[in-house]
């Protein structure tokens, strides 16, 4: 893991590269403030103030310089650095006139690299910024610690990280957070969550199906359970996948990585809770015990699914441990999933789906998504469209036969296994970004996360 906290350090007037920020439209103005030999180097360089450029300027001596940095206009955004720090030569900078604020995430994050796989895993020199008060410091760090995290899990492929290898990640996580830890497998998982092992048991010896879960935090406080779906490969079982559609799903526990980080950042902020998180880990493979269309299913919950699709699996293992978070009574409940393509047709892969049963608990999370910048986009829990989840034969299907609705259906599925009484919110993330941006390399990507880490500092912090 990149050691972040050696790139974001308080400021103690230590000596820096000065970085000014130059919005398009303030370009002229900035320009003429400046010297002789600073504007000849702009227009050498071509620099118009333009988001994402940069340009060096000289200073009065042969090792004395500095750079501008094109940006939005308003407060630095978190990515609005990202190009900068990938580009500058290593070394110490400080922003002339401003705190970095949530750019320091994508000044950290542009100098993380996924290199597990790679001959060549340098990522050039260090570039430190200097930042403010230690506290805004180690919250960015806590950040860009924890979507490393997310996206390294994610970018990892099925044969490195199967559910053994998933389920060892979280306990390895438990340990260093001091949380309590307990994983339940085998004929245990099979007579208490028959949902999730009816889904992961194809997958064979070494591959078995579990449920993960991390308990932290003191009794009394508020309780508040996180799920995460952990599919660490998903074929589509005997709806196989199109070739197209299998490509990135080692993405699949993308859910699982995404409930992991909330934890590391609660437990890292102390916030006053009793944390309580689930991750059902499977992979859906084929075989010939492999569950199939038409088959019905007894839930944890008792209640009877009929099998739609094999490849709408998700929601299966999710209403398992949904069920089992709500037998301890949270006051709030949580789930991140990489349930549907519906609701990437929908919002497309940058903007995650939230629905929730809570109206205050939905304002909080649009409010927090809103101050981070890390959008959500509420979705309605469209009750008439329950009657596409009807079966002849169970208590209900786990999809629609046909193609609409389709992430409002899974998330009305997964409703039916979350208490009245419980404040509940799901997000439908994608876990990946198709292609690359300054700070967001093509891969694993983290939404929504920090949101969530906002609303319950909100809610919660002491």
């Amino acid at each position: 893991m990149t050691d972040f906290a050696s790139l974001l350090q308080p400021d103690r007037g230590q000596p820096a590269v000065s970085l000014q920020l130059v919005t398009k439209n303030g370009f002229d103005a900035w320009l003429a403030s400046r010297p002789e030999r600073a504007r000849v180097a702009v227009a050498a360089q071509g620099f118009k103030g333009a988001a994402d450029s940069l340009a060096i300027l000289p200073g009065d001596g042969p090792a004395d310089w500095s750079a501008a940095l094109g940006v939005d206009a308003g407060e630095p955004a978190p990515w609005s650095l990202a190009k900068a720090a990938g580009a500058l030569p290593a070394g110490a900078y400080r922003l002339a006139d401003t705190a970095p604020g949530q750019a320091a995430l994508g000044w950290l994050l542009a100098q993380h690299r996924f290199a597990r796989y790679r001959e060549n895993k340098a990522a050039g020199g260090p570039r430190v910024m200097l930042s403010g008060a230690p506290a805004e410091v180690h919250r960015a760090v806590m950040l860009a610690e924890v979507t490393a995290l997310v996206r390294d899990l994610v970018d990892t492929p099925a044969s490195d990280l199967g559910p053994a290898e998933l389920a060892a990640a979280a306990l390895e996580q438990a340990r260093a957070l001091g949380a309590e830890a307990e994983e339940t497998r085998g004929e245990a998982l099979e007579r208490g969550f028959p949902m999730i092992h009816a889904v992961g048991r194809a997958a064979g010896p070494g591959r078995e199906p579990r449920l993960v879960e991390l308990r932290w935090g003191n009794p009394a406080h508020a309780r508040v359970a996180v799920v995460g779906k952990g599919v660490c490969f998903d074929s589509g079982g005997l709806n196989i996948k199109p070739a197209s559609g299998m490509r990135h799903m080692k993405k699949d526990m993308g859910g699982a990585a995404h409930a992991l980080a909330l934890a590391r950042l609660v437990i890292g902020a102390r916030l006053p809770v009793r944390l309580h998180v689930l991750l059902p880990i499977v992979e859906n493979a084929i075989n010939g015990n492999a569950f199939r269309p038409g088959d019905v299913l007894r839930s944890r919950a008792g209640r009877t699914v009929e099998i739609g699709n094999t490849d709408a699996e998700g929601r299966l293992i999710l209403a398992d441990a949904l069920t089992k978070a709500g037998e301890e009574s949270p006051e709030l409940l949580l789930d991140f999933a990489t349930l549907t393509g519906a609701a990437r047709v929908a919002l497309g892969p940058d903007l995650p789906p939230l629905f929730s049963n809570d109206e205050a608990l939905a304002a909080d999370l649009l409010a927090a998504a809103e101050r981070e910048t890390d959008p959500l986009w509420r979705m309605p829990l469209w009750a008439p469209y329950a009657d596409m989840l009807k079966s002849e034969v169970a208590d209900f299907a786990s999809a629609g036969d046909g193609s609409f609705a389709g992430a409002i259906t899974a998330a009305l599925f997964l409703q039916r296994f979350v208490a009245d009484a419980t404040s509940w919110a799901h997000l439908d993330i994608f876990a990946w970004r198709q292609s690359a941006k300054p700070g967001r390399p093509a891969g694993g990507e983290a939404l929504g996360l920090r949101a969530a880490f906002a609303m319950l500092e909100a809610r919660y912090a002491a």
